[in-house]
């Protein structure tokens, strides 16, 4: 531990206990003792200590109390007892072993003794030193992992679990019997470095790649674990590991004479291992409990933490995760190179069937193909030449095709080489011929276009070769659907596109139809690396200043004229698409009308088709549904029958209108005759019918006629009871419901107020209105996962909850804010700073309201930060200010909301007053601005 000043004495000096000292006082010791300690300790944080310094601290400070703990428990048992019955000492394991401890994280120990001890005479011992020192650990609220093993008990547990083996690699002695410590060490030495090391590397070479794949697989996630992230600690931790096994090194500056790293190479790892111990010291000390995750909202305070000063929230982020980000991949770069030296090590080792010499001998006969002065071998590919790249530079690109084309990977030796000599890669290497040539040959791969790229990045060839592209590289993206950095973001979607190439999945094959039936289905490669360019310059408007960005990169790669108008048109109207489809109603023949006028061409929309598909599904895992497939590939076909038939797209509509009133005539509804049948088509607008199939149609028809018979029953129009039926949609995962009942002022905020209550959220809404006022709402709702109304209980509350809204005026948004269990559900507004941050910052309240002159609709679009009941206090404004409202889509993402309304005019008068939508304009701003819930 670090010199103590004159702060952290007194603690010291606490903790020397003698005398009878009861447990609650040596407790309340130790607690005074780490206070003051935590204290010292965030004071060095914050001055600006070094990673690796405060989590020494942090052990050391935990050795001081339980040396004294220890040394309190023998004194009494030897007072009490007389002489121990058996040497024993307290050993260290895992991080506290290793002497760094951050200050939430466990510490385990181990009680050691001698191999042949009597259990009997051990265990009185085994239980006062529990009761001595243990308890007052546990009472001051620290997490302490502990066992008791003699040392033949420590070698069975070794050779049985290697967590064990691996905790004891690294374990110190804290106190007790410092000859039995050093006979158990050598003896464990000898263990580990005599015995075949082949089975533990490969353990842990799985293990390291099962956690990379469960933690995303990239360093670059948009909410890193710094333990077990890629190229978190745990990477480093692990490669100090297996080298000590195999190399019997006991740090990690041993693995320069190994020939593992070279001297820059270790300073990088030894700096970027420092700095992420020093982010979680500082995550820790800003939170309660034991976290390792940097999610979202607390990345803008552990960046200030850090010295990350910028009053401007999204560059202080960005700034520090850029660091991050670098670190994190300074340290996984350099625990592959380690381990791909294990892993080789393992086929040459004692049990391999032929030696090193023998395996290099064989070789010399085997088949090597030559090409470009690089050699392929096994399906390796070398090179033997000195300075091949010095030699002509344009190969540092043509090195990746070759791999390509012959299935290849790079050695071990020529990704060193590349990654040392990418700075050949000049102007005249981006302007040249032949490396332009070999990267577009490089993108015509199809199916697999991803690895070949992937590894460009990694080495950095990627970047210096398209530099406008390394601007993206860990690159922050703060909208919080994104869960990847820009680069790598844009690599998942090129990754998606070899998928739709490649793989035999429905959904992906019906993408790839339609790719095909363009006239360069591959162009799409080029389009999705360079989408996201823009993103350099800022996330506003970044698709048009892509297209600025992307002209004299495809004027270097000599693509032709046609060929940059499309992808030039895609870069820029890349968001479009989706944004229709989640803003406006599908089942709209205007939709379909007025986005066709924006695409104008069948191939466009093809690409813009696929493009979208796999821009989301590059996004984040899970944020394309087959709900939202369904959306997209709705409006693509409607689109293109636009695009193809044109003006015949009328007759055709009218053509399906009567087709669909003569089938539903000729079909035997129960209780309905032709001529209700009949009038329900004079009643409802075309565009119901052309979007609503006949089951659901017929459904309607049924309910209808079960209002209409109440009437005569009822005193009051007004205290008639709603038909409700509920239908669950399995292809899409939702829950449809239709509701079915006599019109009136405010019926849409009733009726999403009541699924609130319900414990449902409202994905989208249809909603018609018949000339003899019959509202024909069809709901799309979602299970709240946070919200406190069981499942089998919410078509109850939601028909309570109506009923009273409905036939009592009641108010349901104390209902609503009483049902959500948490401030950060679907309905719950964010409360915590950090997140509300970063919220606000990323994506300001904002109300559009405009006029879509192509579809005629008056359109809102609401775009905020959820809280409690949003939708229903949002569509109550719009009651109050006397609109109707005629479609809904409301989408959440991450605690955003972006709804988007058509409205009408209660008396269905065109709505034309600017002042009127002014109001409702600000009305609605007043909504999603408001610090706190309105009760």
């Amino acid at each position: 531990m670090p010199k103590s000043d004159s702060s952290s004495d007194q603690p010291r000096h606490s903790l020397d206990f003698s005398g009878n000292v009861s447990v609650a006082e040596r407790t309340a010791a130790c607690r005074a003792f780490l206070r003051l300690q935590t204290d010292f300790i965030r004071a060095a944080h914050q001055k600006g200590a070094r990673g690796l310094e405060t989590a020494f601290a942090g052990a050391g400070a935990v050795d001081i109390m339980l040396s004294h703990l220890f040394e309190y428990a023998i004194g009494t048992w030897e007072a009490a007892q007389g002489k121990l019955p058996s040497p024993v000492t307290l050993v260290a394991l895992g991080g506290y072993g290793r002497a760094e401890l951050s200050p939430h994280s466990d510490i385990d120990i181990m009680f050691l003794f001698p191999s042949k001890v009597k259990p009997s005479l051990v265990k009185p011992l085994q239980e006062h030193m529990t009761n001595e020192i243990l308890y007052p650990l546990w009472d001051c609220g620290l997490k302490v992992g502990h066992s008791t093993r003699t040392i033949d008990e420590v070698f069975v547990e070794a050779k049985t679990e290697i967590q064990s083996k691996t905790a004891l690699l690294e374990c110190r002695r804290v106190a007790g019997s410092k000859q039995l410590f050093e006979t158990f060490t050598a003896a464990y030495r000898r263990y580990y470095t005599q015995e075949d090391p082949s089975d533990y590397i490969t353990a842990r070479l799985k293990d390291q790649a099962a956690r990379r794949e469960k933690h995303g697989g990239t360093v670059f996630l948009q909410e890193p674990d710094i333990k077990n992230g890629v190229g978190g600690l745990r990477d480093y931790q692990n490669t100090l590991w297996m080298a000590r096994v195999k190399f019997d090194v006991t740090k990690v500056e041993d693995l320069i004479e190994q020939g593992c790293l070279s001297k820059t190479e270790l300073s990088r790892l030894r700096d970027a291992y420092d700095f992420l111990l020093r982010v979680r010291t500082e995550r820790h000390l800003s939170s309660k409990r034991p976290t390792d995750l940097l999610d979202l909202e607390v990345q803008p305070a552990v960046a200030l933490g850090l010295g990350y000063t910028d009053e401007n929230i999204m560059h202080r982020v960005e700034k520090f995760m850029r660091d991050y980000y670098r670190a994190a991949q300074t340290i996984y770069r350099s625990s592959q190179l380690v381990e791909k030296q294990l892993a080789l090590s393992i086929d040459t080792g004692p049990t391999a069937k032929v030696s090193f010499v023998e395996a290099i001998r064989a070789r010399r006969y085997e088949r090597v193909k030559r090409i470009d002065d690089f050699i392929i071998r096994r399906q390796e590919l070398s090179s033997d030449v000195r300075n091949v790249f010095q030699a002509n530079p344009a190969r540092l690109v043509r090195v990746f095709r070759h791999a390509q084309r012959f299935g290849a990977t790079l050695s071990f030796d020529l990704q060193a080489e590349i990654r040392e000599q990418v700075d050949l890669i000049d102007e005249s290497v981006r302007t040249s011929a032949d490396a332009n040539a070999a990267f577009k040959a490089i993108l015509e791969e199809t199916g697999a276009v991803f690895p070949a790229l992937n590894q460009m990045h990694e080495l950095g060839v990627l970047g210096k070769f398209i530099p406008e592209f390394d601007r993206l590289t860990c690159l922050v993206q703060h909208e919080f659907y994104h869960r990847y950095t820009a680069d790598i973001h844009t690599l998942n979607t090129i990754r998606e596109l070899d998928a739709i190439f490649s793989d035999d999945e429905e959904t992906r094959k019906r993408y790839c139809g339609v790719l095909r039936e363009t006239g360069e289905p591959n162009l799409l490669y080029l389009i999705l690396l360079l989408h996201d360019i823009g993103k350099a310059h800022g996330i506003k408007d970044h698709a048009k200043a892509g297209v600025q960005i992307a002209m004299p990169i495809l004027e270097r790669l000599n693509v032709s004229r046609p060929h940059r108008e499309i992808v030039a048109f895609i870069i820029e109207n890349h968001l479009l698409m989706a944004r229709f489809w989640q803003t406006r109603d599908v089942d709209d023949p205007a939709t379909a009308v007025s986005f066709a006028t924006q695409v104008s061409e069948p191939d466009l929309l093809r690409y813009l088709y696929v493009h979208t598909f796999c821009d989301s599904r590059g996004t984040a895992a899970g944020l394309w549904t087959s709900y939202k497939d369904a959306l997209h590939s709705q409006l693509y076909r409607a689109t293109l029958d636009c695009l193809i038939h044109g003006d015949d797209l009328k007759q055709r509509h009218a053509d399906r209108l009567k087709m669909t009133h003569e089938e539903l005539l000729q079909r035997e509804l129960p209780g309905i005759d032709q001529e209700e049948v009949t009038a329900h088509f004079n009643l409802l607008p075309d565009r119901y019918f052309l979007n609503t199939d006949q089951t659901e149609i017929a459904l309607h028809l049924g309910m209808v006629n079960r209002l209409l018979k109440t009437i005569a029953n009822t005193s009051s129009v007004g205290s008639l009871q709603p038909m409700i039926e509920w239908r669950e949609d399995l292809n899409r995962s939702l829950t449809v419901v239709h509701v079915v009942t006599w019109d009136r002022a405010g019926l849409f905020s009733k009726l999403a107020g009541a699924f609130s209550v319900a414990g449902m959220s409202v994905v989208t809404a249809k909603v018609f209105s018949r000339e003899d006022h019959i509202a024909i709402d069809t709901f799309y709702v979602m299970e709240d996962p946070d919200s406190r109304v069981k499942k089998p209980d919410r078509q109850k509350r939601f028909n309570e909850a109506l009923n009273q809204a409905l036939l009592q005026n009641r108010d349901l948004m104390s209902d609503i804010e009483s049902n959500s269990r948490s401030p950060f559900s679907k309905n719950g507004y964010n409360r915590e700073a950090g997140r509300a941050e970063i919220v606000r910052a990323s994506f300001p309240p904002r109300v559009d309201i405009y006029h879509e002159i192509s579809m005629e609709r008056t359109i809102v679009e609401v775009q905020a930060e959820d809280q409690v009941g949003l939708l229903f206090l949002l569509t109550r404004v719009i009651s109050e200010h006397n609109f109707d409202i005629t479609f809904a889509r409301v989408g959440t993402e991450r605690h955003v909301a972006i709804d988007t309304f058509y409205i009408i005019d209660v008396s269905n008068a065109p709505v034309s007053d600017p002042l009127r939508l002014q109001n409702l304009k600000t009305a609605l701003l007043d909504v999603i601005t408001r610090t706190e819930t309105p009760a």
